[in-house]
């Protein structure tokens, strides 16, 4: 029942691969630290989102009222991996690399629709260190540091053919967290809260001013990854099943990327990309396994929908989802297969703050694959 419950719970984010509010990818898991002795695993994730929006603003860029983004949405790959050893006893650490935010979207070429040929691209890769010591009574204490690089870029066609290039970026934050586990009813809650990352990207935009004049702009960009929450909690309800769930609080209401020549009056007089609301994403599910070969396990997710105003670049507000895994098992191997499906929350962009266009009805769907071996 060990080895089972410490997979499970990985399994309501499709085996690694997530598609959660904002720019949030991963979730930021700590759960290997809880797998028994010498342990690694590798993971890869797929999303495919078809998001589409109408246009419902005629005077932005010469598009017409009702005219069709087509599929935005971009199919991309994310990868993982991890390593967890015992000390001694009491102590034990873990290294934790994933991609914990990205995004990317691209407009296709629709000249009735204001945001047609315009692109984004944001990118991220975190290499986490912890450490866990084991208290009396079931009780452990965790941390460690966070090595965390970022970089984006973007065209906006509608705003003088804009285009900015943010170089890659490192930056370091730090993991707190305490844990309580009671092994022989497969009980386990932990709390664990991740630091805000900063960065100063180094930044290039260029944008037509005037008929062949386009200037080149070299600035810096500072902005924050957003520190968070994260609530897990599983426990055995009967034998050989396994209730399961979590709630991450992720403050992005204070992430806010803007590029100096882009944000100013003169272009669009807003940011690249921000976040009005922070986002909690619930999520309960439950385990079973079959025999000892074979797991299966269900799980649900919620995300508000804040019926705010988003950027053109990341029209997601809310979510509900629904995953679906099988764990398959032989000696210390483990296989863990997922697929997910989102729906995302009808969402409205603004540019300067004046609707521009309407995201509904759109949906998500993630695979993921995690191979895990204790040795």
């Amino acid at each position: 029942m060990k080895k089972y419950m410490t997979s499970v719970t990985a399994v309501c984010l499709a085996a690694g691969s997530a598609h959660a509010g904002a720019l949030d990818r991963t979730g930021q898991s700590i759960d290997v630290l809880f797998e028994d002795g010498r342990y690694v695993e590798f993971s890869l994730g797929y999303i495919s989102p078809d998001v589409t929006g109408e246009n419902i603003n005629p005077f932005l860029g010469g598009g017409v009222t009702g005219a069709q983004s087509g599929d935005i949405g971009v199919s991309n790959f994310n990868f993982g991996a991890a390593y967890k050893a015992d000390i001694n006893e009491k102590l034990s650490y873990a290294i934790i690399i994933d991609q914990p935010y990205k995004v990317e979207v691209d407009y296709p070429t629709n000249p009735a629709y204001f945001g047609s040929d315009s692109s984004a691209e944001f990118n991220s890769i975190a290499v986490t260190t912890l450490l866990k010591y084991r208290l009396e009574s079931g009780f452990s204490v965790y941390g460690g540091l966070r090595f965390q690089e970022t970089e984006a870029k973007a065209e906006i066609a509608f705003a003088g053919d804009y285009k900015v290039e943010a170089n890659a970026d490192w930056g370091v934050g730090y993991v707190a967290g305490v844990a309580y586990e009671r092994p022989d009813i497969a009980l386990r809650v932990s709390l664990t809260y991740n630091s805000e990352v900063s960065h100063k990207n180094d930044v290039t935009e260029e944008v037509t001013v005037a008929p062949g004049f386009r200037p080149s702009f070299e600035s810096e960009a500072e902005f924050e990854t957003p520190q968070s929450i994260n609530l897990a909690m599983q426990t055995g309800i009967a034998a050989d099943t396994l209730l399961f769930g979590s709630v991450r609080w992720v403050d992005w209401s204070d992430f806010d990327l803007s590029p100096e020549v882009y944000s100013s009056p003169l272009i669009a007089g807003q940011p690249l990309l921000s976040y009005v609301d922070d986002v909690t994403t619930y999520t309960i599910g439950l385990g079973r396994r079959i025999n000892d070969t074979w797991s299966i396990a269900g799980s649900l997710s919620y995300e508000e929908n804040t019926e705010n105003l988003f950027t053109n670049l990341g029209p997601n507000d809310g979510q509900i989802g629904v995953g679906l895994a099988a764990i398959y098992t032989q000696g210390p191997m483990k296989i863990t297969t997922g697929v997910r499906y989102i729906r995302i929350g009808d969402t409205t962009t603004a540019v300067q703050g004046v609707p521009a266009a309407e995201f509904n009805d759109n949906d998500v769907v993630a695979f993921g694959v995690k191979i895990g071996y204790n040795f």
